[in-house]
C-alpha cells in the first residue's frame, strides 16, 4: 500500500504558485481573493481563516467579509456585484451553506464566470462537461493533481464514483471522462438510490468515495490492489482525545488498508488539496483578466 500525500502535494503545488505570483507582481499584478461568510458556522469560519492564511502566505492580495445570517439577498448579491467590479478582486467565493432564506442558485449565478474560483458557475461547470478550459471545482481538480502526482494512470480504467454532489462526485467524474493523460476513464456514479452497490464498487479500478458517510466503505466494497480516493471528512466522538472527537473518511481504513495499492488518508489527504488548487485558481483567474 501506497499512501498518497495531499500535504506534501499541495505544498509544492503552492510553493510553485508562490513563485508564479512574484513573476507577475513586476508585471504590477497581485491576484486578489474575496471571500463572503454569512453567519456564524464554525467549520466554514475554519474554512474561511484557512483561506484567508493561505493568501497572506503566497503574497495574494484577500478581503474577507461577514455578515450576519439575517442579511438579506438582495444586499448579499448588492455586495457580489460590487466585488465583481473591483479590479483588485480576481476571484470571489461565497462560503456554503448559506441560511435558508437565500438562495444559493442565485448567489452563484450572480458571480462573474472569471472570478467563479469555485468552478460552480453555470457556465463554468458547461466547459467543463463539454470538455473546454476553464476553472474547475477544486476538490475534483485536487483529486486529479494527486493521480498525476503519482503517476498513476486512468486511461481504459473503470472508475467508481460514490456520490454525485454538485461539488464532488459530479465533477471529479467529468474530470477524469475527459481525453487526455490522466482521463480518458470509464466512469460509474453511485449514490443512495443505486442497486447492487457492493457489486458494482468491485468493478473499479480506482474508487472515489464522495458520500458523507464515516467509515462506510469497507474491504467488501474494493477488489484487490484498487485505488482509493476518500474525499469525507466527517467527525466522530472520540473520548480518549482532547477534543472529544476525531476525524475520519469515508472510507475505514484500518479495514481496507492490506488491499488497496494506494490510498489518500484522512486528514492528510485529499482535504490538503482543496485550498491548493483554490490558490491555483485565483493566480489563473488573475492572469486571465489580465491577459
Amino acid at each position: 500500500m501506497i499512501l498518497i500525500d495531499g500535504k506534501k502535494v499541495a505544498t509544492e503545488i503552492k510553493e510553485n504558485i508562490a513563485k508564479e505570483t512574484e513573476k507577475i507582481k513586476n508585471q504590477g499584478i497581485i491576484p486578489g481573493l474575496a471571500v463572503i461568510l454569512v453567519g456564524q458556522n464554525s467549520a466554514s469560519q475554519i474554512y474561511v481563516n484557512s483561506k484567508e492564511k493561505a493568501c497572506k502566505q503566497l503574497g495574494f492580495y484577500s478581503e474577507k467579509k461577514v455578515f450576519p445570517d439575517d442579511i438579506s439577498e438582495e444586499i448579499l448579491l448588492s455586495e457580489i456585484d460590487r466585488l465583481n467590479n473591483d479590479d483588485k478582486v480576481h476571484g470571489i467565493l461565497v462560503q456554503l451553506p448559506l441560511p435558508s432564506h437565500i438562495s444559493e442558485d442565485n448567489v452563484l449565478l450572480s458571480i462573474k464566470p472569471e472570478k467563479d474560483v469555485d468552478g460552480f458557475h453555470p457556465m463554468n461547470v458547461g466547459k467543463l462537461v463539454t470538455g473546454q478550459d476553464t476553472l474547475y471545482p477544486c476538490t475534483p481538480y485536487g483529486i486529479l493533481k494527486l493521480l498525476e502526482y503519482y503517476k498513476i494512470q486512468t486511461d481504459g480504467k473503470h472508475v467508481v464514483v460514490l456520490g454525485r454532489s454538485n461539488i464532488v462526485g459530479k465533477p471529479v467524474g467529468m474530470l477524469l471522462l475527459q481525453k487526455g493523460k490522466f482521463g480518458n476513464a470509464t466512469v460509474t456514479y453511485c449514490h443512495s438510490r443505486t442497486q447492487n452497490l457492493k457489486e458494482i464498487t468491485r468493478q473499479a479500478d480506482i474508487l472515489v468515495a464522495a458520500i458523507g458517510k464515516p467509515e462506510f466503505v469497507t474491504q467488501d466494497f474494493i477488489k484487490k490492489e484498487a485505488i482509493v480516493i476518500d474525499v469525507g471528512i466527517n467527525r466522530i466522538p472520540d473520548d480518549t482525545r482532547e477534543k472529544g472527537y476525531k476525524i475520519v473518511g469515508d472510507v475505514n481504513f484500518e479495514d481496507v488498508k492490506e488491499k488497496v495499492s494506494y490510498i489518500t488518508p484522512v486528514p492528510g489527504g485529499v482535504g490538503a488539496m482543496t485550498i491548493a488548487m483554490l490558490m491555483y485558481n485565483v493566480l489563473k483567474a488573475a492572469k486571465t483578466q489580465l491577459s
